[in-house]
């Protein structure tokens, strides 16, 4: 694999997430430190911490972002819609969010699909974005592919492979899948599982524009050898 791309084309694909929920705020603010030094897409904080996570990044090019109805899904639709709410009252400008996985199982569509769409436009009312997670371990392929549709009626901005907490994360056939399935203006996150750059560079080229990750530092410290740059972080 060449390297046709530059270090902002991988630090910009990478979400850096601090979700752990044993992580200490000593690790949250290093973390959100460690996201403007490498200057990566956005941090993906637990959402207690959102607002200071705004806070340190302010002035930087990363985004702050959290999640909503993490990491089972199985929350009222007006909890999440309340988590939003607070999430974008917190600085968030992007948010994950889980889908009802239950009902998705159940093949309740109408629930889905109305669900996702007062999110996709809760977010996108207030100028954030929208990344619907599936987590497609406990999902067939005929279901990926509704949820796929679903999310390009909604107008979602990404669809999600996983949470990280589930037995599979991401993997390259569910992402050929999700990018096959879904409308051009959709794009893809993947999550769990991208541990190193080259598993970067493969889900890249299957058209990835986000991941999630917790060793950013070790991906991009290699970006830059292999590119020969410095200056990051």
């Amino acid at each position: 694999m060449n390297n046709s791309y530059t270090y902002a084309d991988i630090a910009k694909m990478i979400d850096h997430s601090l979700l752990s929920p044993a992580l200490t705020i000593t690790e949250l603010e290093a973390g959100c430190a460690l996201a403007v030094r490498y200057d990566v897409a956005s941090v993906c904080i637990m959402p207690y911490y959102l607002s200071r996570c705004a806070a340190l990044l302010a002035g930087s090019t990363v985004q702050p972002s959290t999640t909503v109805g993490f990491p089972h899904g199985g929350h009222h639709t007006s909890i999440k819609l309340a988590e939003a709410e607070q999430a974008i009252k917190d600085g968030a400008t992007e948010l994950d969010i889980v889908i009802n996985i239950s009902q998705a199982r159940s093949g309740n569509w109408s629930y889905v699909a109305r669900e996702i769409q007062e999110l996709t436009d809760r977010c996108h009312a207030s100028g954030a974005r929208i990344k619907v997670i599936f987590e497609n371990a406990f999902h067939d392929e005929a279901a990926k592919i509704r949820l796929c549709e679903i999310c390009g009626e909604a107008g979602a901005d990404w669809v999600k492979t996983s949470t990280g907490y589930a037995a599979t994360g991401a993997t390259k056939e569910d992402l050929r899948l999700m990018r096959k399935h879904s409308p051009a203006h959709v794009q893809i996150k993947a999550a769990g599982g991208v541990r190193d750059l080259d598993i970067l560079l493969e889900v890249k080229e299957i058209g990835v524009s986000r991941v999630g990750a917790t060793r950013t530092a070790a991906i991009l410290d290699e970006c830059q050898r292999r590119l020969g740059v410095a200056g990051y972080p």
